[in-house]
C-alpha cells in the first residue's frame, strides 16, 4: 500500500480503504488525492498518523489496500462519495438512512384563480410561492384551509364551466361561472396564505371544531379532527423565539452520544419555527460531527426539492462547510451560505435543537439482543437494520419472494417488499430474490444484516450476491433441521439451526452451524424475524394464487382449459399480455376457434 500512497495523483477524486480480507473499510473524497491520503500516514516507518481521531486511527490500522477514482472536480467527488457510501455501506463511514423528501404547500400566483396544493418537487413556473417543508401535517393544514376559505377546490372545477356542489355548500365562489373576479378572488388567496403561516390559528380552529363535534356526539368526526391536530402539532419543536428579522433559515444541529448521533432539523420561515424533524444514527464506532453534518446536509438537499431559504444555520463549524456551500449554490443556482450562529436569537434556536437531541436519545431503548447476536456470530457490525427473506410457491405455481425489515426495535412495514419470481427451484428463486434486492442498493442502502430462511446452500447464494456488490452486509440463515428429507415447520417437529459464514479455506466457504436452546432469546429473536417473513411471503403467495386461479376459471367458461391456459402463459408470460394479444398472436399459439373465444371473452368483460 505504501507505493500506492506515494504514487497518488494531485487531482480530485474518491479513495477507498480495504482490510486484509478485501472488505471495504472507508470511502473518502478529496480535492487532492495525493495530499488527503498522505495526511492519514507517517513515513519512516510507514504507520497511521498520530493526530487522527480514535475512529480513523483504528480504520487506518486495519487498512491493507487502497483504491481510488479520479473525477473532474471537487463537486463530482462529493456526489460520487455520497452515492458509493449509500450503495456499499463501508464499515467506518456514516450512513444516514433518512433520505425521504418532505412535502411543501405551494401556489402558482400566475394563475387567474390560483389554489394551494402539495408538492415534493420543484414546480415549473415563474411565480411559485412555497410554504414548508413540513415533516408532517401538510395535508392536515391544507384541508383546514379549504374548509375555512372558499378557494377553488380542485382544478377540474374550473374546467367544468359550471358551479358544482362545493358552491352550493358555500365552499367555493364559483369562478367557473364568473361569479367572482380574479381581483376579488385574490383577497381570499391572501387570507389563505396568512392562515398557512399561522399554525396557532389553525389549531385554534380545529380544537373548536373537535369540541363541537364531541358535544353533538359526532365521535368519528371528532376523532378525525383530533388526528389532524396531532399531525400538525408533531411537525415542529415548539419555540417562543421569534427572530427579529422575518428571515428564512434551515437549521441543522448534530449531537453525538457515545456510538449514537442525532440530527435535528428546524425550519424557520418569516422568523417563526414552522417544522422540525430528526433522525438517529446508530454507528459501529464513535461518529464524528464533521462527517455527519456533511452527510446530513448533502443528503437532505440531494433531490430536486424546493429550496426556499438561502441560509443554513449549523450548530458547529465543520471542515466541509465552505465547500458544501459552493456545491449547493451551484446546484440551486443561487447563493447559499452555511453559517454558525452569532446573534442571541439564532444561538437560542441551536440550544433548543441540542436540548431536543438529548431528549430523543433519552427516549431510545437499547436493544442488547443485537449486541449479543453480533458477538455470538462474529458479525462485522451491530445489526441495527435487518432484512429477512423468504420465498413461497405451490408445486412451482405462483412463485413469490418476500422481504421484511426490522429497524429501531420494530418491524418497518413501509419497507416490506413483494417479488414475483421466475426461478424453477428454491435455490434459483432465492438467488433471483436476493439479486433483485441487491440491485436496488443505490436507491435503498443495504442493512447491516441479511437473514435468510434456508440452510447452508441458501447462505452460500446470499454470500455470492453480496460479494458481487462489494457491500458490507453480514449474513445468517435459519432453517428447520430436516427429518426424512423434509423440513418440518410444525412446532416441536424439528429444531431450528442457524448457519453463518465462518471463513474461506482454499477458496471454499466454510459454514458453521449452531444449535441453540429453544429458550435462548437470541434464537427466539431470529425465529420471530423469520416467521414474519414467512407470514408475509405466504400471504402474498395465496393472494397471487387466488388471482391466477380466478383468471384460469374465467377462461374455462369459454372452453380454455388449464393445459391451454398454461400454454398461453408460457408464451405470453402474464395474464395481462394475453389480454393485450391480437387475434393472430392468439391463433398462432392455440387455434382460430380458441383465439376468437378469448377475444370475445375480453370484449364482453369491457
Amino acid at each position: 500500500m505504501l507505493e500506492k500512497v506515494r504514487s497518488l495523483p494531485d487531482k480530485p477524486g474518491i479513495y477507498q480503504y480495504f482490510d486484509e480480507n478485501g472488505k471495504l473499510l472507508y470511502i473518502g473524497k478529496a480535492k487532492s488525492l495525493k495530499k488527503r491520503v498522505k495526511s492519514y500516514f507517517r513515513f519512516n516507518p510507514f504507520r497511521p498518523a498520530d493526530n487522527l481521531s480514535p475512529r480513523i486511527y483504528k480504520m487506518i490500522s486495519e487498512a491493507k489496500d487502497l483504491n481510488y477514482i479520479v473525477v473532474e472536480n471537487e463537486n463530482d467527488a462529493l456526489i460520487l462519495e455520497n452515492s458509493l457510501i449509500k450503495q456499499l455501506k463501508p464499515k467506518y463511514n456514516i450512513l444516514l438512512r433518512d433520505d425521504k423528501t418532505y412535502p411543501y404547500i405551494y401556489i402558482d400566483l400566475d394563475e387567474e384563480f390560483p389554489r394551494l396544493e402539495i408538492t415534493r418537487k420543484v414546480v415549473k413556473g415563474k411565480n411559485i410561492k412555497y410554504f414548508g417543508p413540513f415533516s408532517s401535517g401538510a395535508s392536515a393544514i391544507l384541508k383546514t384551509v379549504y374548509e375555512e376559505i372558499p378557494l377553488v377546490q380542485s382544478k377540474s372545477c374550473l374546467r367544468g364551466k359550471k358551479a358544482c356542489l362545493y358552491h352550493q355548500i358555500g365552499k367555493c365562489l364559483a369562478p367557473c361561472e364568473g361569479k367572482i373576479t380574479s381581483k376579488e378572488y385574490m383577497k381570499y388567496v391572501d387570507k389563505a396564505i396568512k392562515l398557512v403561516h399561522d399554525k396557532e390559528k389553525i389549531l385554534e380552529i380545529l380544537y373548536k371544531k373537535m369540541e363541537k363535534y364531541a358535544e353533538n356526539l359526532q365521535f368519528e368526526e371528532a376523532a378525525e379532527i383530533r388526528d389532524r391536530i396531532k399531525s400538525i402539532e408533531s411537525a415542529e419543536i415548539y419555540s417562543h423565539v421569534d427572530l427579529a428579522k422575518l428571515e428564512d433559515l434551515d437549521i441543522f444541529v448534530v449531537e453525538v452520544f457515545g456510538n449514537k448521533a442525532v440530527v435535528i432539523r428546524i425550519f424557520v420561515r418569516e422568523g417563526k419555527v414552522v417544522a422540525s424533524s430528526h433522525n438517529i444514527i446508530n454507528s459501529q464506532t464513535i461518529p464524528e460531527k464533521s462527517e455527519i453534518y456533511t452527510r446530513a446536509i448533502l443528503e437532505f438537499y440531494s433531490t430536486q426539492t424546493p429550496f426556499t431559504s438561502s441560509k443554513i444555520l449549523v450548530g458547529d463549524d465543520f471542515e466541509e462547510r465552505e465547500w458544501l456551500s459552493k456545491v449547493l449554490s451551484e446546484k440551486f443556482n443561487k447563493k447559499i451560505t452555511i453559517i454558525t450562529p452569532t446573534t442571541n436569537e439564532r444561538k437560542s434556536l441551536v440550544k433548543l435543537a441540542k436540548l431536543n437531541a438529548a431528549e430523543v436519545v433519552k427516549n431510545q431503548k437499547e436493544n442488547t439482543i443485537l449486541l449479543e447476536i453480533k458477538t455470538l456470530f462474529n458479525l462485522q457490525n451491530v445489526p441495527y437494520k435487518i432484512e429477512v427473506f423468504d420465498t413461497s410457491h405451490m408445486q412451482g405455481e405462483a412463485t413469490v419472494g418476500a422481504m421484511v425489515v426490522w429497524e429501531d426495535g420494530k418491524f418497518k412495514k413501509s419497507d416490506y417488499r413483494h417479488y414475483h419470481l421466475e426461478g424453477k427451484d428454491e435455490y434459483s428463486q432465492m438467488r433471483e430474490l436476493l439479486t433483485r434486492r441487491a440491485q436496488s442498493f443505490e436507491k435503498n442502502p443495504p442493512p447491516e444484516l441479511w437473514l435468510i430462511d434456508g440452510g447452508a446452500a441458501q447462505l452460500k447464494i446470499a454470500k455470492e450476491v453480496i460479494d458481487s456488490t462489494g457491500a458490507n452486509v453480514d449474513i445468517l440463515a435459519i432453517s428447520k433441521e430436516k427429518i426424512d428429507a423434509k423440513a418440518h415447520r410444525a412446532k416441536g417437529a424439528a429444531k431450528d439451526k442457524i448457519y453463518f459464514p465462518w471463513k474461506m479455506e482454499e477458496g471454499e466457504l466454510k459454514i458453521e452451524k449452531i444449535d441453540l436452546s429453544e429458550k435462548d432469546k437470541r434464537l427466539q429473536f431470529l425465529q420471530m424475524l423469520r416467521d414474519e417473513a414467512h407470514r408475509f411471503a405466504i400471504e402474498f403467495h395465496r393472494k397471487t394464487k387466488r388471482k391466477k386461479d380466478t383468471q384460469i376459471d374465467l377462461l374455462k367458461i369459454k372452453g380454455i382449459g388449464k393445459a391451454k391456459m398454461t400454454k398461453l402463459l408460457n408464451y405470453f408470460g402474464t395474464f395481462e399480455n394475453i389480454k393485450k394479444a391480437s387475434f393472430n398472436e392468439l391463433k398462432s399459439v392455440l387455434n382460430e376457434k380458441d383465439a376468437k373465444a378469448i377475444i370475445e371473452f375480453f370484449q364482453e368483460r369491457k
